[in-house]
């Protein structure tokens, strides 16, 4: 079973919880911070190699918990165009693709690897979407995109993956694409999360951002760092909770909390 709710609350750890945070004060050496920042292109396209396109599940549910995709329209087969930012293997690509034939799709990935395995995929239609490899922060969009050409940006599960110096990089980039009034879906790992309390000491790269075995890194919103972060590149606060889900297995009897940052800002 899954139990979900809504809301500007963080999750509370439990005391054991706590305790274990607290003492994971240790930090990766500089050293190796600045090894993993220089490898992080080459350690996701490691990650799709070893993965191929098996890891993510296909994402159903952007439709139904993004209502934008389907009100942002002025009449029922408007057609719109779309760009995901860190499209990864096309787990939210396709789904979209296939949900809505009234969309044109950009998409793009970090991983040259990843962006292969779309080009492939037998649903990928260039008439539909076009995909491109990017760093996003660094590359500029306007190279394949129309400026202010954009009606949804989708934002999920890739901002985490970026260095918290380097994310506002990415939202000034996604800004110059955007239609003024349009907005961009975000969806992502929120403090406290089950995979945050996973991680084993000698793991921490910073506060809330942490480094996987292979190499790749995970960052935890807060409600407030999200926030400052889109207004300080010129958006507009639409809507931004946490989305807190329990998992339960009863037959093993475990409990997984879940909690995610879901939010959606605006060009003005």
């Amino acid at each position: 079973g899954v139990f979900q709710k809504k809301g500007h609350s963080a999750r509370i750890l439990s005391p054991e919880e706590a305790e274990r945070l607290a003492k994971d004060r240790v930090l990766v050496s500089e050293f190796k911070q600045l090894k993993l920042e220089k490898e992080a292109q080459k350690n996701w396209d490691l990650f799709y190699k070893r993965n191929s396109t098996n890891f993510f599940k296909d994402r159903h549910w952007t439709t139904r918990e993004f209502q934008e995709l389907k009100v942002c329209r002025e009449f029922a087969d408007q057609k719109l165009t779309i760009l995901e930012a860190g499209c990864g293997v096309g787990n939210c690509l396709f789904p979209l693709l296939e949900d809505d034939l009234n969309i044109f799709a950009y998409a793009c990935d970090f991983s040259p690897r990843a962006v292969e395995y779309v080009k492939k995929n037998s649903l990928y239609s260039p008439e539909r979407c076009k995909v491109f490899q990017c760093d996003l922060t660094k590359d500029d969009l306007l190279e394949n995109i129309p400026a202010d050409s954009v009606d949804v940006v989708t934002l999920i599960f890739v901002l985490s993956a970026i260095h918290p110096d380097k994310m506002h990089l990415v939202l000034k980039n996604i800004y110059k694409v955007l239609k003024p009034g349009k907005c961009v879906l975000f969806r992502d790992y929120g403090l406290y999360d089950h995979a945050m309390l996973r991680f084993k000491s000698g793991s921490k790269l910073g506060e809330n951002f942490y480094v996987r075995q292979d190499g790749t890194r995970s960052y935890f919103f807060t409600e407030e760092f999200l926030s400052q972060l889109f207004k300080s590149e010129g958006y507009e606060q639409v809507v931004n909770e946490y989305v807190q889900r329990e998992t339960v297995n009863r037959k093993e009897d475990l409990h997984v909390p879940r909690v995610f940052l879901q939010s959606k800002f605006q060009k003005p």
